[in-house]
């Protein structure tokens, strides 16, 4: 794959592509991917694909992890939040396709190819794509009919036949017998190898002889899920020893590391409607009611030591910011806490500067973003007399128990919310913990959230608490790519990242040192 820069800026992928394909280079719409592209595209093309098929991973692995995976209501969800997405009409569409086939089955191709090479590079990251990329694939390939899937096995070369009418009129009393194959007139059986079905043996679905295994039409694509995992897990581990290959392209190797960490949802950069509305005198109230947990956990180490570390000091100052506080407000927050344990003189010479730099009024004068949930999940880690990070990270298990207790949280709810926790699920577990202290959740409601943002959900939060008093309480609240915080179309500008600390730190012409200098020097 080539890749070019432009002059002008491109309008939409989906309007204007320079990526375009002959069928015999993708001839079905859902793909092993066992060919790499070779066409150019531009930067602006490159980012713009791979944010929209990360949008869609990010939606499987959702409803996936809250859902019982070919269920009904998962088939729905995941068609629906597709649907959300530009990909949807770029190759995701199911039925009703217009446009041109062949340039949306290569968007298929070069969006798969641009996040193999972003997930490549450690075993956690490839795990997850490896993961969602699998259902992802089931779910295409249950969508499509019977002529589809004869079509896919011819076009990859994977020589798997249905079962021929002699040899299957022998076997009937063995295919018909039992209650699994019960009603099976019309179905088609592929006779595989029963070590490419191993999964369907150990489960007692197939029926053996002589070796094979006789497969049901609707149980293929746990045969192709097998084929699909070798190849790609095998391809991932060729792309990451590939990678230092790249290092001396300085324009693909950041965006590329940063994918994994990217945020897809509303930009909290500017709050204008909420601006003004908030004062520090607030804080201490909407802490109680409306912050998500990480940010309760910096405000009470705040109230409790005067004091905070440069981390902690980043991530709630920016999440301050972006809920509306000014910053004249939020000097006096800070300035208020902070002299109880120093003098004005300190506090204004050492803290004053930074949060005027969050605020961009010093320094490059930049309009930083607040931290989304993976980056506070995935960077900077908390140390000793830290109180930044993700609790649902970063926590030991009994102290979060107890956080949560702490916070009305019934045993039941506490052990739901741990579920999801130690399955490293910790957007959803926030997400449960949102239902539970709001007192939305019942037998009826299911989690149907995916906290991306810490100012996402102060906004749910405010907007259960303080919504008209006609409006109905929302059961739920809508997954990661509802509308309201779907990246617009357009240029990739438009995807506006945030900033590393090493970012900030720099520009202040601040060292590590200098840092940790700082934060020692505080009385308690």
């Amino acid at each position: 794959m080539e890749f070019g820069t432009r002059s002008k800026p491109r309008s939409r992928v989906s309007n204007q592509s320079s990526v375009k394909a002959p069928d015999d280079k993708c001839p079905h719409k859902i793909q092993l991917y066992s060919v790499a592209p070779t066409d150019t595209i531009s930067l602006q093309e490159f980012e713009e694909l791979a944010v929209e098929r990360l949008k869609v991973l990010k939606a499987v692995e959702t409803i996936g992890i809250t859902h019982q995976k070919g269920s009904a209501k998962y088939c729905e969800l995941l068609e629906k939040e597709i649907g959300a997405t530009k990909l949807k009409d770029s190759f995701l569409k199911v039925n009703g396709i217009q446009g041109d086939e062949g340039e949306r089955r290569k968007r298929d191709q070069v969006s798969h190819f641009i996040l193999r090479l972003a997930y490549c590079r450690s075993e956690d990251l490839r795990r997850w794509f490896l993961t969602q990329e699998l259902d992802l694939f089931r779910f295409r390939f249950q969508q499509e009919d019977k002529e589809s899937h004869a079509q896919f096995l011819v076009s990859n070369n994977l020589k798997y036949r249905p079962v021929g009418k002699a040899e299957r009129e022998s076997i009937t009393s063995q295919l018909d017998g039992p209650d699994h194959f019960s009603n099976m007139d019309g179905v088609e059986f592929y006779k595989v190898p029963f070590t490419e079905a191993l999964d369907l043996v150990r489960n007692r679905k197939v029926f053996l002889q002589k070796g094979f295994a006789f497969v049901p039409q609707d149980d293929l694509v746990s045969i192709l899920l097998s084929v699909f995992r070798t190849q790609l897990s095998h391809a991932l581990t060729v792309t990451s020893r590939a990678l230092p290959s790249m290092e001396e392209d300085g324009r693909l190797l950041p965006m590329l590391s940063g994918l994994s960490k990217r945020y897809l949802g509303q930009d909290y950069s500017v709050r204008k409607t909420n601006v003004g509305a908030i004062t520090a005198d607030m804080i201490d109230m909407l802490s109680k009611k409306s912050f998500p947990l990480c940010m309760q956990n910096i405000h009470l180490a705040m109230k409790s030591n005067h004091h905070l570390r440069h981390g902690s000091r980043l991530q709630y100052g920016l999440f301050l910011k972006g809920i509306g506080l000014p910053l004249d407000e939020a000097l006096k927050l800070f300035r208020t806490e902070f002299t109880k344990s120093m003098d004005v003189d300190t506090f204004d010479k050492k803290y004053s500067y930074g949060i005027r730099y969050n605020y961009g009024k010093e320094g490059k004068k930049t309009d930083y973003t607040p931290f989304g949930c993976m980056k506070i999940i995935m960077n900077n880690p908390p140390a000793v007399g830290d109180a930044h990070g993700c609790p649902f990270r970063h926590f030991d298990t009994d102290f979060l128990k107890q956080r949560i207790s702490s916070s009305g949280v019934s045993k039941d709810g506490v052990e739901t919310i741990m579920k999801y926790t130690k399955g490293g699920h910790c957007q959803v577990a926030c997400a449960k913990y949102f239902e539970l202290v709001h007192g939305i959740s019942d037998s009826s409601s299911e989690v149907e959230m995916f906290i991306q943002h810490p100012n996402q959900y102060f906004e749910n939060s405010q907007k259960l608490i303080n919504g008209p008093g006609k409006t109905p309480t929302p059961r739920g609240v809508k997954i990661i790519n509802s509308s309201q915080n779907s990246i617009p179309s357009g240029s990739s500008a438009e995807v506006k990242q945030e900033p590393m600390d090493e970012d900030l730190d720099t520009d202040m012409g601040l060292t590590q040192e200098q840092l940790d200098t700082i934060d020692q020097d505080t009385s308690s």
